[in-house]
């Protein structure tokens, strides 16, 4: 986590600032708890610009923020955080206008992929530096105690020890607790990645902010991380925005999605209509659809279907839209086949393969009809089948495969 404001004073983990937020054992926040809107949110920086973003992310909700680099995800981010003031538009937590509001202020736990670790505190001090800088919220507890003993004469024994059961239980939670005594460059990056992540959640926020968190990890490493992140929004229910360029990542981990383009948000919705039915071509290739395809549409329906004519080809599709238009056909939903298929698919055209992909455990192969289709198959598919370039083929789709956009 990138400090908000403010720097680490001194290197013991237990002493400093007081506390003053109610200690609970990671009981899930409640639900009205960490919802952020933004509205009409424009951002000037010279040399780049997001415009008006319209964002609303529910409490508790994880929201993925998907785009390729330059696109002003991080940017976005650092304007929710507070530290780039928008010259248009408001941010919103929990109902509270809080635009014009310091970071320290705004209840916002924020981890980047650097991680930022103060490399001379060991990890119970990183951790407890949260603590430290943000402070707890008022609550009715015990620790409302400690805060006042904090305030007259520096920390009491029962503050370290209410601090040092913070840190122990927020370090079980993220399984670094036999790390507490380590430093920082000792640590691999997913154990740092943990550590930076435990150091956001120990206040609490009322809203996760996580800036390609995945990014800097090995493949391994980053899987069980993504695993760790869907388990630890679980446990605790925190409001999460996380924004990566990885489709699979954001798939895996997302409510929501939200793609951004060029400074503007282009798509909401869930990952099915995300990945399934894209808004634009942009969108369609940026999450690999491959196959997309211009086209015209008769206003007549035939059986129900609507016939897309694609540079002379009619495929069957299921959609109110007719005039000009776009096709875009996922390649997993092609069937490739060394025959005729009897299926319900709607869509079988024969073809010849002109070109042929080795991406590990699968196979792109594209299959000229004319058009050119790309499809999906596994190696044993292509080893049984003793594909070739130049052998000729069948392919198959549904119409309800098809999406028009």
């Amino acid at each position: 986590m990138r400090s908000l404001g403010g720097g680490p004073q001194g290197q013991d983990a237990f002493a400093g600032g007081a506390p003053s937020q109610d200690h609970t054992s990671h009981s899930r926040p409640a639900q009205d708890s960490g919802r952020l809107q933004l509205r009409d949110l424009w951002v000037d920086l010279e040399e780049f610009h997001l415009r008006e973003i319209e964002l609303d992310v529910a409490a508790g909700e994880y929201f993925v923020v998907l785009g390729p680099t330059g696109a002003g995800k991080t940017v976005l981010l650092e304007t929710i955080a507070g530290l780039f003031q928008p010259h248009k538009g408001s941010v919103s937590i929990d109902g509270q206008m809080v635009t014009d509001l310091p970071p320290e202020r705004r209840g916002i736990g924020f981890v980047y992929q650097d991680y930022a670790l103060f490399p001379h505190l060991n990890v119970a001090e990183n951790i407890a530096f949260g603590l430290r800088l943000n402070g707890f919220r008022s609550g009715n507890s015990p620790l409302d105690v400690v805060r006042r003993l904090g305030r007259r004469t520096g920390w009491s024994t029962e503050a370290r020890e209410a601090i040092r059961h913070r840190v122990e239980d927020m370090s079980r939670l993220l399984s670094i607790d036999h790390l507490l005594h380590r430093y920082p460059k000792t640590l691999s990056g997913g154990e740092q990645q943990r550590v930076a992540l435990a150091r956001a959640l120990v206040v609490e926020p009322r809203l996760m902010l996580l800036d390609e968190p995945l990014s800097a990890l090995d493949p391994e490493t980053r899987e069980g991380l993504q695993r760790e992140l869907a388990r630890i929004h679980r446990d605790l229910g925190t409001t999460t925005l996380h924004v990566t360029h990885d489709f699979e990542e954001a798939i895996a981990l997302a409510d929501r999605i939200a793609v951004v383009h060029e400074g503007r948000v282009v798509q909401v919705g869930e990952p099915e209509d995300i990945f399934r039915r894209p808004a634009d071509e942009f969108v369609a290739r940026f999450v690999g659809v491959r196959n997309i395809f211009p086209g015209e549409i008769e206003p007549t329906d035939r059986d129900g279907f609507r016939t897309v004519s694609l540079d002379g080809l009619d495929v069957a599709a299921v959609t109110e839209r007719t005039g000009s238009v776009h096709a875009s056909l996922r390649p997993e939903d092609i069937v490739l086949s060394l025959a005729p298929l009897r299926s319900s698919a709607r869509n079988c055209f024969r073809g010849r393969i002109v070109a042929m992909a080795d991406r590990g455990t699968l196979i792109h192969v594209t299959v000229r009809v004319p058009p050119d289709f790309t499809c999906v198959i596994t190696r044993r598919s292509l080893e049984e089948m003793e594909l070739r370039e130049g052998k000729e083929v069948h392919i198959a789709f549904k119409a309800s495969a098809v999406h028009i956009f």
